[in-house]
């Protein structure tokens, strides 16, 4: 129902309607009616419109990731080449060494033999990854250094999984009690750990901004 109609409708309401406060809801509905106007035009598909990374955002990301993944590959080969006779080389006796491990599962084994899943499984994992770079409008650095390294760590299982018979390469020994190993690992599950601690950061301090920023405006 357009203001004309309105107009020509309320005074028949009952006939006890005031002009006074006639005028006042005629005042309100105009208002409302422009603000729909400029709702319909480019600032509200502006704010429809994801905004795409920015230029600082794509700088962080592809370089990382393409960074992240040649140090994971680059150390996988090198290590497994230079314990190929030694089996394994002490840097912290009793708490820190390299070691020649494949794990043809998931963290801790789980899955262990499932190849095609895990690499589907990868796959889709990175496609998230990318998804959300591009199209969630973070601006957040540190959520973009924690995109990049994820999708660094999971191109970097990936490759191993695809080109190394579904077997993952580790070579990071780590004793956490005595007697007790932590179940070994690479550079690549190191950067999807800390990707997923620089995360847990960027949740907190978002947090406590928007709660600052909610105190101020009570």
């Amino acid at each position: 129902m357009s203001i004309f109609e309105v107009r020509r409708l309320l005074p028949t309401a009952g006939g006890s309607i005031f002009i006074r406060d006639f005028n006042l809801i005629m005042a309100e509905l105009n208002r409302l009616e422009d603000s729909g106007r400029s709702d319909s035009g480019p600032a509200y598909l502006n704010r429809q419109t994801p905004k795409l990374p920015s230029l600082e955002a794509h700088l962080i990301f592809w370089p990382l990731t393409v960074v992240g993944l040649a140090a994971d590959l680059c150390t996988k080969r090198a290590v497994f080449d230079w314990l190929e006779h030694r089996g394994s080389f002490p840097i912290i006796n009793g708490f820190l060494q390299l070691v020649l491990a494949e794990n043809d599962g998931a963290a801790f084994g789980i899955a262990a033999g499932q190849h095609q899943l895990l690499a589907a499984v990868s796959v889709a994992a990175l496609v998230v990854i990318l998804a959300i770079f591009l199209f969630s409008g973070s601006r957040d650095k540190l959520v973009h250094i924690a995109l990049g390294l994820f999708a660094a760590g999971v191109c970097g299982n990936l490759w191993d999984r695809v080109f190394n018979d579904g077997r993952v390469r580790d070579f990071i020994d780590v004793v956490y009690w005595p007697g007790r190993h932590w179940p070994a690992f690479n550079v690549a599950d190191t950067m999807l750990c800390i990707g997923v601690g620089l995360l847990v950061i960027s949740t907190f301090s978002t947090g406590k901004h928007l709660r600052k920023h909610a105190q101020r405006h009570k």
